[in-house]
């Protein structure tokens, strides 16, 4: 459970912007997605080695 302590006379606005963020830092809206549909461990392992290839290019490209 999430919580977010508010000071007396603290912005509403702004403790939703504290929650949002420490929800985004646990991840948990990005695995309820994911949890959303079923996705083969093959296709996830390619997507992972994919990105892993793409991000390996980025860095020998900034090398250069």
């Amino acid at each position: 459970m999430i919580i977010v302590p508010i000071k007396e006379g603290e912005n509403i606005d702004r403790a939703l912007k504290k929650l949002k963020r420490k929800f985004e830092k646990t991840g948990v809206v990005k695995e309820l997605r994911l949890r959303q549909k079923f996705i083969k461990p093959s296709i996830v392992q390619r997507e992972q080695r994919l990105k892993a290839i793409y991000v390996q290019q980025l860095h020998q490209n900034d090398e250069i």
